[in-house]
């Protein structure tokens, strides 16, 4: 096992948990996060697994961390990426795209396979986890209908149904049966018009639209 040089112990137990998230992440490209492992993590983190134990007394612990550091990823790109004052058309387009480039990055199975392995208790905290991202996705729409660029009945029943959406492309992005492009045109014309603001003529998801939706069997 490499050596890791810290200068104190708290580094050092920085880096190697670091270390651990950025194997689960690797492996979540290859073989799916519901297929991994602790032995798998261990090996592809270069410890032992009495080592990840001491980090990780269980895979739910370990993939709850995951999704925590997975979010706040998604949380940080959205904020960066996001040009001030932005319409709120354009903030709910830059969530979709980044929640699915997220879905492909970690692949995961869905909601309801993975409350199934990890148990009730460990996915309530896990739904606990992702609530900063529903709060950026409550906030779009809560902006959209303050602007009146939205119409919106009600706030958190739309913004599951959002990600209900997002969600129904995990399995043609996963195959690379759509890419990442085509799926967010797609699913931000879907959304917005269902919403009541359709895309303008001549907006990247109309030109993306025109070009890759009849051909999103392709990657």
């Amino acid at each position: 096992m490499p050596r890791i040089s810290a200068a104190t112990i708290g580094e050092h137990r920085a880096q190697t948990r670091d270390r651990i998230l950025q194997a689960v992440s690797r492996l979540s490209r290859t073989q799916g996060i519901d297929a991994i492992s602790m032995t798998d993590v261990a090996s592809e983190a270069g410890i032992t697994r009495t080592v990840l134990y001491n980090y990780f007394p269980d895979k739910a612990a370990l993939l709850l961390a995951f999704t925590e550091r997975v979010t706040s990823y998604f949380i940080d790109s959205y904020e960066r990426e996001l040009p001030a004052g932005a319409s709120p058309a354009d903030r709910l387009r830059a969530f979709v795209r980044l929640q699915l480039e997220g879905l492909l990055a970690h692949p995961h199975p869905g909601a309801a396979d993975l409350g199934a392995a990890l148990g009730p208790d460990a996915y309530q905290q896990l739904a606990e986890h992702v609530a900063p991202m529903q709060r950026v996705l409550a906030g779009i729409l809560e902006s959209g209908a303050a602007s009146g660029d939205f119409r919106v009945v009600d706030v958190a029943a739309t913004a599951r149904m959002v990600l209900a959406v997002i969600g129904a492309e995990r399995v043609p992005l996963i195959s690379g049966s759509v890419t990442v492009e085509a799926a967010a045109a797609l699913v931000s014309e879907f959304v917005l018009r269902a919403l009541g603001s359709p895309a303008q003529p001549g907006s990247p998801a109309d030109l993306a639209s025109s070009a890759e939706l009849g051909a999103a069997v392709e990657q």
